[in-house]
């Protein structure tokens, strides 16, 4: 009986077919994903139950920081622009939505004061943007 006493090659493993499924696999999760644009106003908006407001492109967007700065469509404007551009809005289309994003730290002075400026204008289409509130969930309703 004859033994082989010689060095057997070592296998080689083909890692071809696994760089290529890995490859489509990016490319599959980078086309599928969607980002969503949230502006860079960061506000802490107060919470509300559950009724949505549906979202036009010619709606107004109004921010208010703590610090009282107004953003008007991720602009920061003074109060001299922002009655100009709600004045137009309210001259060329009246049936504008204007959303109010409120910090929940912005005195309702201030609030008050924006809403009534835009329905002066004749901007009578008003909402107060407010994140949902998760009720929590009582034991009859977890079983």
């Amino acid at each position: 009986m004859k033994i082989a006493t010689g060095r057997r090659a070592d296998p080689l493993i083909d890692l071809t077919p696994m760089i290529d499924v890995v490859f489509q696999l990016v490319l599959f999760f980078m086309v599928s994903t969607t980002f969503k644009n949230a502006p860079a106003i960061q506000v802490d908006l107060p919470q509300s139950g559950p009724d949505v407001v549906v979202a036009d492109s010619e709606d107004i967007t109004l921010w208010v920081t703590v610090g009282g700065q107004v953003y008007l469509d991720q602009q920061p404007v003074d109060e001299e622009e922002l009655r100009a551009r709600l004045s137009q809005a309210g001259a060329t289309r009246p049936e504008t939505l204007v959303v109010l994003k409120a910090d929940r730290g912005v005195a309702h002075g201030k609030v008050v004061a924006i809403l009534d400026m835009a329905r002066a204008y004749g901007l009578g289409r008003l909402a107060i943007a407010t994140d949902p509130r998760v009720e929590p969930q009582s034991a009859d309703q977890a079983r």
